[in-house]
Order: C-alpha cells, then structure tokens, then sequence
C-alpha cells in the first residue's frame, strides 16, 4: 500500500524552528512534484511550497525567506525547514506527492494525514 507518513509537527514558541518530514513508502517507482499545505482553523487549505523532481522550488510569500523545502529523491522524501515561525504558521500541515506506482505505471497524486504545528508562547 502507497503511502505518505509524516513528522516532525509539535509546538513552538514565536521565532523558533521546526522540521517537518515527510516520506513515501510503498511500492513507487519514482516520486515527482511534491508540496507542503497547510490548512488553518476555519480556513482553506493553502499551497505552502512546492518542489520539483529536479529542484525547482515556488514559495508562498508569507514564508519566503523563513521556510526552506528539500527533497531526497532515492528515499522519495521530502522536509520543510521552518525557521523564525510565527503564530499565524499555525496550522495543519499535509504533505502531498506526485508518485508513479510500480503496479501499473500511473502517476497518482498522494496526501499525508497531517501534522499539527502551533506556534504559541
């Protein structure tokens, strides 16, 4: 069974850091685009970075600067440095994969269970 499982979530306080991972387990034959969203309290879920294959990167602006979004193609994993964090970081954070399965050759879009992070003093 194709799954991502995540960690790294807890709570911090403003200005501190975190590290979420993310990985895919299962049988994949390769991993392509993957992402970070985040969804807080009464709101919509929200693209947080995204991170090709080959390393290109888009960021929300809200955490440019802040968060950095890494990938390990030969474990098919993927993490997200957060740095100086802020109250309104606060949220659910899903990790989200582009896998191409080894049953049957599709690419099949993929999403964690999530992870809570609170920033909080």
């Amino acid at each position: 069974q194709v799954q991502l499982v995540e960690s790294g979530g807890g709570l911090v306080q403003p200005g501190g850091s975190l590290t979420l991972s993310c990985a895919a387990s299962g049988s994949i034959l390769r991993a392509g685009t993957m992402s970070w969203y985040r969804q807080a309290p009464g709101k919509g879920r929200e693209l947080v970075e995204t991170i090709s294959r080959y390393g290109s990167t888009e960021y929300k602006d809200s955490v440019k600067g802040r968060f950095t979004i890494s990938r390990d193609n030969r474990k098919n994993m993927v993490s997200l440095q957060m740095n100086n964090l802020k109250p309104e970081d606060t949220a659910v954070y899903f990790c989200n994969a582009g896998l191409t399965l080894l049953s049957n050759g599709r690419y099949t879009n993929y999403w964690g269970q999530g992870t809570q992070v609170t920033v909080s003093s």
